[in-house]
């Protein structure tokens, strides 16, 4: 019986109900941008924000439960994710909709271009970078999410989430505790959804906007490559692709992962990188940004999983600088 198979049966009768899909043992390389990684025990992907409460409800708390988005900022490791992931579904938490006021309600689901569209659409301004960002909703409130110089928390109103027992908590943006690529909200909040904020424009001006975004990313990213987006967060004073050159690491490669020779901030899966390729080569770009201007580079891109055996990355590749 494999790991998946074995944990529901355990739980048995405790899971009849849900109205979600259940799935043991699933390929997370499909469903990570980068397309690699080891499987999870379990998958859930939850019909609504009830059947999420269910499922929470149910699941007791020693259980490893971790979520993820739409797996575009996801690095998960070669062996793989014990316990459930959940996964919110599309056609459960992925709308957007202008509800007046100058306001958009967002599933934690939503695609961020969605919103940037929705937006567009009701003729509010201030989501045009949402155009640019290759990721979802959820994972924009957890992390703040942000480009061309907008970030999430000048937008968000309120946010929809459920503990790890399934209690609904309805956040204020103070509450969320944003900063930079950082959000101080509990851990083990899943958001569900979130009201957004804006401000009168015209659809010219909101176009305008989304298409110099565009332009931006088709010039200087890797957008048609397989990708998880910017690899590591910019630290104060400077920018971490800028020091990643410095560091001679533009294009260097490890296996199958590639630090892309158009955006040094952007690691690539050129057809064969495992999770193992791709966090060894950002492990190695960061030790060698270390020693070459003392700079610590922090990982935006959000690794999971456990490593094979004899296959582990230490961080900076062990340096003690």
């Amino acid at each position: 019986m494999t790991l998946g198979s074995d944990l529901l049966a355990r739980l048995g009768d405790r899971l009849s109900g849900l109205r979600g899909r259940l799935t043991p043992d699933a390929a997370m390389d499909k469903i990570t941008w980068f397309r690699a990684g080891g499987p999870a025990d379990v998958l859930f992907q939850p019909a609504d924000e009830e059947d999420l409460a269910a499922f929470l409800k149910a699941v007791p708390a020693e259980i490893p439960l971790t979520v993820v988005g739409i797996g575009s900022n996801l690095l998960v490791r070669e062996g793989g994710i014990r316990g459930f992931v959940v996964r919110l579904s599309a056609k459960g938490f992925g709308e957007a909709e202008a509800t007046g006021d100058l306001r958009i309600r967002a599933g934690a689901a939503t695609p961020d271009k969605r919103v940037a569209a929705a937006a567009l659409e009701a003729g509010i301004g201030g989501f045009h970078f949402y155009h640019g960002i290759p990721g979802g909703i959820g994972g924009a409130l957890r992390m703040n999410a942000g480009a061309n110089g907008v970030e999430t928390r000048e937008r968000v109103v309120e946010v929809r989430a459920l503990d790890r027992q399934g209690n609904l908590h309805v956040l204020d943006n103070a509450a969320m505790g944003y900063a930079y690529r950082h959000s101080s909200a509990p851990k083990d909040l899943i958001f569900t959804s979130a009201v957004l904020e804006g401000f009168p424009a015209s659809r010219e001006e909101i176009r305008e906007a989304m298409d110099e975004v565009q332009h931006h990313r088709e010039t200087v990213q890797p957008i048609r490559e397989k990708t998880g987006g910017s690899t590591f967060k910019n630290p104060p004073g400077t920018s971490a692709w800028k020091e990643i050159d410095k560091a001679g690491c533009r294009g260097l490669m490890i296996g199958g992962a590639q630090i892309s020779p158009m955006h040094c901030n952007f690691m690539i899966n050129t057809g064969t990188a495992t999770g193992y390729d791709l966090e060894h080569l950002g492990e190695t770009v960061r030790a060698r940004v270390l020693e070459h201007s003392g700079l610590r580079l922090e990982w935006e891109i959000k690794r999971l999983g456990d490593f094979r055996r004899g296959h582990e990355v230490q961080e900076f590749l062990g340096q003690m600088l």
